[in-house]
């Protein structure tokens, strides 16, 4: 193909805006969130994302939104299929610890918590997920109130790495490095 000859235009749906939306905020955060910058990069004009949404808000909010849901959707929901419950978290933790796209864009909406369309998305997913963890230490064998406690630690734990890792830039641990601390918190936090 000529480098100078147009590309071929291409219909966007929704969904692939909220993907583009996702990828920059992962890289560069909610406030880089533009919609020229996301035409340009997608190679299509404005008028394909006002097709599908009215604005960059909206744009956030359906963004936000399908993060959220994958998180319920691909985790989770695998998650839960395990039958024997203390199966159910070392799977969880390894699964998790591999998810490296969804932790870069929870990193950036970490650093987004003044913006008053991620607060109440952050609120929910971190209150699922405590209640999930909450209900896996349960079904582990612990009473409600240290299941509570656990689930708070782990949750904190994750979050905790993630500014670490994402929000710090402290040194990036090897593969085999991060596999090692993974195995350590399950062998931490996993009752035996």
């Amino acid at each position: 193909m000529n480098v100078r000859q147009k590309p071929e235009r291409t219909r966007l749906s929704a969904e692939d805006w909220e993907d583009a939306a996702l990828n920059l905020i992962a890289e560069q955060g909610v406030g880089a969130l533009a919609v020229e910058a996301l035409a340009r990069q997608l190679g299509v004009t404005k008028g394909s994302f006002y097709w599908h949404f009215r604005t960059r808000e909206a744009l956030l909010q359906a963004a936000l939104e399908r993060w959220e849901q994958y998180g319920e959707r691909e985790i989770i929901s695998q998650i839960e299929a395990i039958a024997d419950p203390r199966e159910r978290l070392p799977e969880l933790f390894r699964r998790v610890a591999h998810e490296l796209h969804p932790h870069r864009v929870y990193a950036a909406l970490l650093k987004a918590l003044d913006h008053p369309l991620v607060v109440p998305v952050m609120a929910r997913v971190s209150k699922r997920r405590t209640e999930f963890l909450h209900t896996a230490y349960i079904e582990a064998g612990l009473d409600s109130n240290e299941a509570l406690n656990r689930a708070r630690l782990t949750y904190a734990a994750y979050v905790g790495f993630l500014q670490l890792n994402f929000t710090l830039g402290l040194p990036r641990l090897s593969h085999e490095e991060f596999d090692t601390y993974v195995e350590h918190m399950i062998a931490t936090l996993i009752p035996a």
